[in-house]
């Protein structure tokens, strides 16, 4: 670490920043613990200190979470999509539940390397390798159910991914210095979850949790959830937003069923939380199905960065302190937004949602919910290919484009996922029939969460730039997004509202 760096870095700590909570953590050497940027003990001398860029680097040092700051309760790190590369992309991977399910090789296999490269990069780049990580994110996983919910210890164990209950013990133990039982005994707040305490339930019953998520204020979760509302496909998805209220839900297929979440955040809920429902077939797949809504609703980006970098172009200063905190949306499924990004090729976002409306009706499998409103999956690309473009009233080169697309991705010889290059994913898009630089640019942005992506010639761009006196000329307006890199995927999202409103630059 270069002695700027740790400057900085201690600077936070010693102002006890709040933004910096989750982007690193404090081990200091008299105590044994590790803290956040913002715990609030007593700032320790600088030759006590160690930063490290992962909790489980920390643990791996030999050092314990702090009880008073809980430093595993704070919203995952911004920098593994800002990073792009090796390190970043495997951590994407890993939250995803890809090494308890598939092991190292299977995450090296993703990841396009051999197991021993991939082993010696984690370790020299974050601290620690792919089975100190992921058994960090079990941790993280077992605090969060332990300390939200009123689920056995047994249960608890196998939804975080533990093999057994001793091993849930000892990892409690090791990382938090106290024991599960101690540990549901601190939390703040009546449980949520109905669930007993003292049996393990039903393997083969439903799934219904609630559970607390954090994330960095601020937050325009109406402005969130307003986007993906546009873009619901009925039956699959329902979006509602009242005032400062907002509430998303979807149906969605995990590694070990079908489900469903619904999300909810604004002033009914408080700060810096979301609160999320989860209706699972199995419990294993709670981590995942968590990793993946904080994905969708992209809960792990550093909103003070990116709008104090936009708010100094005045064109944008405006629209940035009138919606705060505003985020990109990601996705639940890269197949599915695949499919979604060909459809809506050269047509209206209203346009879009008709077609996948009646492709979702036809080809999907329904699904029974207790959440209203959702009665079906979104189809699988095998579901998608097999209906052959029947019900897309599309030109028929861009439903051959969809048809080829799904079967490439139902047989494995295209990969669109989270923990791919961009680069590479952008390539391999673009070099199919019929999908060009906006259709890869929009998979890259909504799949990988990539911060600074511009969809060159985007016809709701050139509106929203021509609403705010902006050149509309494609190439012309590239180059004036290139002034806010690294977040132009941001921008865009302020130029598209500008687009919806009408707004001109002041």
């Amino acid at each position: 670490m270069t002695p700027d760096v740790f400057t900085e870095r201690y600077r936070a700590i010693a102002a006890r920043d709040a933004r910096f909570d989750g982007q690193f953590f404090t081990a200091v050497r008299t105590t044994g613990i590790y803290c956040r940027p913002s715990c609030p003990a007593r700032t320790p001398l600088r030759q006590n200190v160690t930063f490290y860029v992962t909790s489980a680097a920390a643990h791996d040092a030999g050092y314990r979470a702090c009880k008073r700051c809980l430093p595993e309760a704070t919203p995952g790190t911004p920098a593994w999509d800002l990073r792009g590369d090796l390190a970043g992309r495997a951590m994407q991977l890993v939250a995803d539940g890809v090494v308890d399910r598939e092991g190292v090789d299977g995450l090296a296999s993703r990841l396009g390397y051999s197991s021993r490269h991939v082993h010696r990069v984690l370790r020299d780049d974050l601290g620690a390798g792919p089975l100190t990580l992921a058994r960090a994110h079990r941790a993280q996983t077992a605090r969060t159910l332990l300390t939200s919910t009123d689920l056995a210890v047994a249960d608890v164990a196998f939804a975080a991914g533990f093999g057994s209950i001793r091993q849930l013990n000892d990892t409690v133990r090791e990382v938090f210095a106290t024991t599960p039982s101690a540990l549901r005994a601190r939390r703040h707040r009546p449980p949520t979850e109905t669930v007993g305490t003292t049996a393990p339930r039903d393997p083969a019953a439903p799934v219904h949790l609630d559970l607390t998520l954090p994330v960095r204020e601020p937050f325009d979760a109406v402005g969130t959830v307003d986007y993906l509302a546009a873009r619901a496909v009925d039956g699959v998805e329902t979006a509602t937003t009242d005032g400062s209220d907002a509430t998303y839900a979807r149906t969605l297929l995990l590694p070990h069923g079908p489900g469903a979440v619904q999300v909810r955040a604004g002033s009914a809920v408080g700060p810096g939380t979301v609160a999320l429902h989860l209706e699972l077939a199995s419990l294993q797949d709670v981590a995942t199905a968590v990793a993946r809504v904080r994905r969708l609703l992209d809960l792990d980006a550093d909103p003070v960065a990116v709008d104090t970098a936009l708010s100094v172009d005045p064109v944008l200063a405006a629209s940035v302190a009138a919606t705060p905190g505003t985020r990109v949306p990601g996705t639940t499924d890269p197949h599915e937004l695949a499919v979604r990004a060909i459809v809506g090729q050269q047509i209206s976002v209203p346009a879009a949602r008709t077609h996948l409306g009646r492709l979702a009706a036809a080809a999907s499998t329904p699904y029974t919910s207790r959440l209203p409103g959702l009665t079906r999956l979104f189809p699988t690309a095998e579901q998608v290919a097999d209906d052959d473009g029947t019900h897309l009233a599309l030109p028929a080169r861009q439903r051959g484009t969809v048809v080829a697309t799904a079967r490439a991705l139902a047989d494995g010889t295209l990969t669109v996922g989270v923990g791919a290059d961009a680069g590479t994913l952008r390539t391999e898009l673009e070099a199919r029939p019929g999908i060009g630089p906006w259709t890869s640019g929009y998979v890259a942005l909504r799949v990988l969460g990539h911060p600074d992506t511009w969809l060159t010639g985007d016809v709701a761009l050139r509106a929203g730039a021509r609403a705010l006196g902006l050149p509309d000329d494609p190439r012309a307006l590239a180059e004036r997004a290139a002034t806010w890199a690294p977040w132009r995927s941001y921008a865009a999202r302020h130029v598209w509202r500008a687009a919806l409103t009408g707004r001109t630059t002041p």
